[in-house]
């Protein structure tokens, strides 16, 4: 079998999903333990994969060779990136049908949250690398390249890690790009963690009704009326075959760039899977697949996901974690998040699970969502999700390379 140049044997493919389905069981496993009505749900796979990827990474890298070269990188970046694709296209076709109502009503709520979450988290990556600076005498880009790389990692955006990669110095004595890279890697792990536990935590903490909370949400972003009649042409039973051609459409339009900028296969792919969602045919082909298979979908993308991030995550995270970068990812979490929510109950007014739903889409956290569509009973989430994630996906990548200019 070729891949990458190179050829893995059929024995060294099948220890790589051998390890695939044996986080996933041990993860999910994980996840059903609950403490006090909280517990990890899916994102005990992503513990179980980090704490593979920091003592088995390397056996894994050593059956994925080939001669002197490891393919295990690449092989866990097909892992992630399908994962991406199953969830976020999934996640779409959820909200498409009350995603432009919702949008409607809460465009402006959802841009200023958007915004605000990124601003704070901004201010508070700057003040991280002047106090690392002041207090630890470390060079200001190279203090600056760690902690924005901190800033990605702790709002698990892959855009705002790309862009903050390109930003840095290229060349030279200091390899900024992997001190990028490194920072991603140490402030991950709460980045998933932290949002995942804040919208399980909240509703307890306010002592929620999750029913009532339901009912808001749904008057909030009501149901749009369905616009498939029965008589549509259905290109399979289950919507396999429209779902490959939305992600096809949404990796091709995430693929364009605009000098750093680029939606990314997750952008795109969210927004396409909105748009057909919403209108839900072309003509007389049925475009929206059966909701039973976008319910897999989003759990199997989600599960494969956090796969491919954990392993690799975990490697980095052990090699190296130091404390002081580890505190700087927390803040740079739960302030943006706390700020984001207080601003979001008291200023805008938005009920509970749209306020979440937007707080995981200003986050930019794919896991969370997951936790919250669980945590709240509803799909309907995810329309605040998708209407805030836009809005911060460009904000970060902004952000990210602003601060690596004004700190170089």
């Amino acid at each position: 079998m070729v891949l990458f140049g190179g050829i893995l044997s059929i024995k060294a493919i099948s220890f790589l999903v051998f390890c695939v389905f044996s986080i996933a069981g041990l993860g999910y496993l994980l996840g059903r333990i609950t403490v006090k009505g909280v517990s990890l749900g899916t994102a005990g796979v992503f513990i179980i994969a980090l704490l593979f990827g920091a003592f088995l990474y390397s056996p894994l890298a050593n059956q994925l060779k080939v001669g002197s070269t490891s393919y295990v990188s690449n092989a866990l970046k097909i892992v992630e990136n399908l994962g991406l694709i199953l969830f976020v296209t999934s996640v779409g076709f959820i909200a498409g049908p009350s995603f432009f109502g919702d949008l409607k009503k809460n465009f402006k709520s959802y841009i200023l949250l958007g915004v605000l979450i990124i601003l704070i988290g901004g201010l508070s990556c700057a003040g991280c690398i002047v106090f690392d600076n002041k207090i630890y005498n470390r060079n200001l880009e190279e203090a600056a390249a760690m902690i924005v790389g901190l800033l990605s990692g702790s709002l698990t955006s892959t855009p705002a890690f790309s862009a903050a990669k390109a930003s840095v110095t290229q060349g030279g004595p200091i390899d900024y790009e992997a001190i990028v890279a490194v920072g991603h890697g140490i402030a991950y792990l709460f980045g998933v963690v932290g949002v995942v536990l804040f919208v399980q935590l909240v509703p307890k903490f306010a002592n929620a009704n999750m029913e009532e909370e339901r009912a808001k949400l749904s008057e909030s972003a009501p149901e749009a009326p369905s616009k498939l009649r029965g008589n549509e042409i259905t290109l399979d039973p289950f919507g396999f075959c429209s779902f490959s051609i939305v992600a096809l459409l949404g990796i091709f339009v995430g693929s364009f760039k605009f000098g750093n900028f680029s939606l990314t296969t997750t952008g795109g792919c969210l927004i396409l899977s909105l748009i057909f969602g919403h209108f839900q045919k072309a003509g007389k082909i049925r475009f929206m697949p059966q909701e039973s298979t976008l319910k897999i979908f989003r759990e199997l993308g989600l599960m494969f996901f956090l796969i491919g991030a954990g392993v690799a995550g975990g490697a980095s995270f052990v090699k190296y974690f130091e404390w002081v970068y580890f505190v700087y990812g927390i803040i740079m979490t739960l302030l943006p998040m706390i700020i984001g929510y207080i601003f979001a109950k008291f200023v805008l007014k938005l009920n509970l699970l749209n306020n979440l739903g937007s707080i995981c889409g200003g986050m930019t956290s794919t896991p969370a969502l997951g936790t919250l569509i669980g945590t709240a009973g509803t799909e309907k989430v995810a329309g605040a999700y998708a209407s805030t994630y836009p809005i911060a996906l460009v904000a970060v990548v902004l952000v990210s390379q602003f601060l690596i200019i004004i700190f170089r």
